[in-house]
């Protein structure tokens, strides 16, 4: 596939680091010189200097023959007149912009076919919101993913000391919960990938990623690690566009599926930004204008009976110091958001309790747009070495080397796994966990749990249909 990436940011390098692995030609646009340079030199890809919104370097960058452009500057307006231009002047099939202004989600006619021609929009601030809210939803996940409109879900846990599976191997698990079926697909222990099978233990630390229908999700957790209580007090360290859609998720229970009350503070530095905060939410909601990093301001507000601390600011390094100081204070649980993959890295699973990169969860919402195939959704984990996949099996028993086939006569990679099948449509969908014996028919959407991404263009491959059956 031939793409061409708008911006060189962290975004931009997420997106082609992502990509080149999966024999892409792609080539990368920046008005920054060592960007562009540092890219070149780290991957296989071209890159080119200049202004994305111009149709010279667009058509300089082959844009006349590429199936796929993502505009992921730093500004919204370079993005979407990137789009139009790659539409208008040159076909490009498939448009996607990062568009920060939320008015614009207000007014999908001016970013559709009949404004600036974007085919597919992603909101980074609702893609990382939305991921706050799950992990508040269920404060025992360390990732929580939705497949099948919402049927089915990849749940990620770290499995604590006293858990009923803990220590048992995997094949236990029918054995305390019979009547809920569920699919262990992955573990990750000390970063290192474990084989699933029956006889493989579980041990205290071990990050285990698992697929069941939606309802039965709380009961397996609870195999896994002691049930947390709910989330009711919030404290968000930054107000910026993050901070203040996820209090008002809190707070109205917009865009929710639950009515829990919360108890949500807001420290924000900025004085004026702390009016517009106050402004914009009801008074349940209190505003503290100060530094979040400020042991004082934290000792006073009462961080130790906090159930959530999340560091929400635009600076790594404040994010961190005050999610270790609301931990150390007493807080239950914290999240940092943090840009640099390497302070991530460093973070996630220590004192810190979640580490999120914005930029992952934009990639996340990018990847089923890039993928071959009918994918549904796709998700990155494990900050990009591994994806989830959604993908539906289409064809017949002829054309496809899926359907007509058991799950133990797929030809999957090593390291892949089909963890569940959803059959059916609407209110008639059922979620089926992917046993060795169970069939695919036409149709069904295939949940699947790829460990190293390198696979993926094994994956596509193997959902592609015969020509014989058009």
């Amino acid at each position: 596939m031939k793409i061409i990436i708008l911006g060189a940011g962290r975004v931009g390098s997420s997106v082609a680091e992502s990509l080149v692995s999966e024999a892409n030609d792609i080539t990368v646009i920046d008005t920054d010189p060592q960007r562009v340079a540092e890219l070149q030199e780290r991957y296989d890809l071209r890159g080119l200097v200049g202004n994305a919104s111009l149709p010279s370097v667009q058509r300089e960058a082959g844009a006349l023959d590429a199936d796929l452009l993502i505009a992921v500057t730093s500004a919204d307006e370079t993005n979407l007149v990137a789009c139009k231009i790659a539409a208008d002047l040159f076909n490009v099939p498939t448009r996607i912009a990062r568009v920060r202004n939320v008015e614009l989600q207000e007014h999908p006619e001016l970013t559709g076919e009949s404004g600036f021609r974007v085919t597919h929009i992603i909101w980074p601030e609702q893609s990382v919101t939305d991921y706050l809210l799950k992990l508040i939803e269920f404060p025992e996940a360390l990732q929580v993913l939705e497949f099948a409109d919402g049927r089915a879900c990849l749940f990620v846990v770290r499995a604590f000391a006293g858990g009923p599976l803990v220590s048992h191997p995997i094949a236990d698990l029918r054995k305390h919960i019979p009547n809920i079926d569920t699919r262990i697909v992955a573990i990750f222990r000390n970063d290192r990938s474990v084989v699933c099978e029956g006889e493989t233990t579980v041990q205290p630390g071990d990050e285990v990623f698992f697929l069941a229908a939606t309802e039965h999700i709380r009961t397996v957790m609870s195999e896994l690690r002691r049930m947390d209580r709910p989330v009711k007090r919030v404290m968000l360290a930054g107000g910026g566009n993050i901070g203040l859609r996820l209090a008002r998720a809190l707070d109205t229970g917009e865009g929710v599926d639950w009515t829990d009350r919360f108890n949500v503070k807001i420290i924000e530095a900025n004085k004026r930004r702390c009016e517009y905060l106050a402004s914009q939410l009801s008074s349940n909601v209190l505003v503290l204008n100060g530094d979040a990093t400020d042991e004082d301001l934290l000792a006073d507000e009462g961080v130790n009976d906090i159930d959530l601390f999340a560091a929400l600011t635009n600076d790594d390094e404040n994010n961190i110091m005050s999610a270790l100081l609301a931990k150390r204070f007493g807080a239950r649980r914290t999240i940092a958001l943090i840009n640099r993959k390497s302070y991530g890295d460093l973070m996630q699973g220590g004192q810190i309790d979640i580490a999120i990169s914005p930029s992952h969860a934009t990639l996340s919402n990018l990847l089923k747009h890039v993928r071959r195939g009918d994918v549904v959704a796709a998700h990155s984990l494990r900050r990009g070495a591994a994806e989830a996949l959604e993908v539906i099996a289409h064809g017949d028993a002829k054309s496809s080397r899926v359907i007509g086939r058991k799950i133990e006569d797929i030809e999957l990679p090593k390291g892949a796994t089909i963890g569940a099948i959803v059959r059916g449509q609407g209110d008639e969908a059922r979620v089926l966990i992917a046993h060795h014996d169970v069939e695919i028919e036409p149709e069904d959407h295939l949940i699947l749990f790829v460990a190293r991404k390198r696979m993926i263009p094994r994956i596509e491959k193997l959902f592609q249909v015969g020509v014989g059956f058009f």
